[in-house]
């Protein structure tokens, strides 16, 4: 710890003064020790120096004292207000940090409701490839006929090696193979398509298109009506929604497409909107 300038000369002039003054004391002693047996006025003017050397002794320390005391005092002050002027800088930093943080928290929740407004407004498309439908394999009419001749003469043909199995092409009369039968309605698997929008948010409209994977027509010629079926395909009446998690909820509409020569590109866009 270093010692301040001023205090280091309040020191040093104070140990002159006390250096000086024990020098002056200790010459007085010796006169008094040499004069012996005196006169007694004489004594009592050496008695007389001794105690005013004493109390310029003890005045040198008190002023000494008092001195480093002031000094000192002016520095404690300064660092006093540079404390509490550093107290106040951190403080204010703090404020506009904490404002700081709250502004770029309000914008990043403008930003935000602006782009999902934005999306509402044009619209989350889905797309989905359905492939054409395979209907489950047939089994051929001539094995059909002779299970059912040995079921009606009651006998059960004897155990022999494993047949092949059977499969929905059969041959015709002159030997040529016959076309696969197409599927149904029933048979179809039903595809999904599902929208992510926000829990708050209100559906506005849900448009849905169809058309061939090599088909070149705009998506504004393909729109269908939710029930309408062409094509061999039919979109669901209705769409669903699902419960609320997670600050989103689904917007699903279903798809059926039962035809077995050609497969079918779906899309969905749904538009919603916010609350003000």
């Amino acid at each position: 710890m270093s010692i301040p300038d001023s205090v280091l000369a309040a020191i040093i002039a104070g140990t002159a003064t006390l250096s000086a003054s024990f020098v002056q004391l200790r010459s007085a002693l010796l006169r008094e020790a040499a004069a012996g047996r005196s006169s007694a006025s004489a004594r009592r003017r050496n008695r007389l120096q001794l105690i005013i050397l004493l109390a310029v002794i003890g005045a040198a320390g008190v002023c000494g004292f008092a001195l480093s005391q002031w000094l000192t005092a002016g520095e404690r002050a300064a660092q006093a207000v540079m404390q509490r002027e550093l107290q106040a800088r951190v403080s204010e930093i703090s404020r506009t940090a904490g404002e700081l943080e709250l502004t770029r928290g309000s914008q990043r929740a403008e930003i935000e409701s602006g782009v999902l407004r934005r999306l509402g407004n044009e619209g989350i498309v889905v797309l989905a490839n359905v492939p054409a439908c395979r209907p489950p394999l047939a089994l051929p009419a001539a094995a059909a006929t002779a299970a059912g001749s040995a079921t009606s003469s009651g006998t059960v043909p004897a155990a022999g090696p494993a047949t092949a199995p059977a499969t929905a092409v059969q041959p015709s009369a002159d030997g040529a193979a016959s076309p696969a039968r197409p599927c149904t309605e029933a048979e179809a698997s039903p595809v999904a398509l599902c929208a992510s929008i926000p829990a708050n948010a209100s559906v506005t409209e849900v448009a849905l298109f169809s058309r061939p994977p090599d088909s070149n027509a705009p998506w504004s010629a393909s729109r269908y009506l939710p029930g309408q079926e062409s094509g061999e395909a039919r979109f669901a009446s209705s769409y669903s929604e699902s419960a609320s998690e997670a600050g989103t909820r689904l917007v699903c509409q279903g798809f059926a497409h039962w035809a077995s020569d050609h497969a079918r590109i779906v899309r969905m866009v749904v538009r919603y909107s916010l609350p003000t």
